[in-house]
């Protein structure tokens, strides 16, 4: 069920975001919720990255916050220029694995 909530913006803002709306044919609330929903879903991505790189979080649990699939994720990390944390003993990990 929809909730309501209101907040005040400056006069320059609410200006931007009638222009938006008028050139995208929305009106004001459309434009609202989606630049809402839009940074919500980039602050969560954002922040799980970040964990993920603390070794805080895998690629596979910054997926299931982010409502991505693993391939997604991995694209936004390319994009984003996320440091991958893979370590010279994660190689030899894999290779040895790989040898087995």
């Amino acid at each position: 069920m929809p909730v309501t909530i209101t907040t005040r913006v400056n006069d320059n803002l609410a200006k931007l975001i009638d222009e938006i709306a008028k050139k995208e044919g929305m009106d004001r609330s459309t434009v609202l919720r989606r630049f809402l929903e839009q940074s919500a879903k980039n602050w969560l991505i954002k922040k799980s990255l970040k964990e993920y790189q603390e070794g805080k979080l895998t690629l596979r649990q910054v997926a299931k916050i982010s409502k991505l699939s693993l391939w997604e994720v991995i694209e936004e990390a390319k994009n984003r220029k996320t440091y991958f944390p893979y370590t010279i003993e994660d190689l030899k990990d894999d290779l040895r694995a790989a040898n087995e």
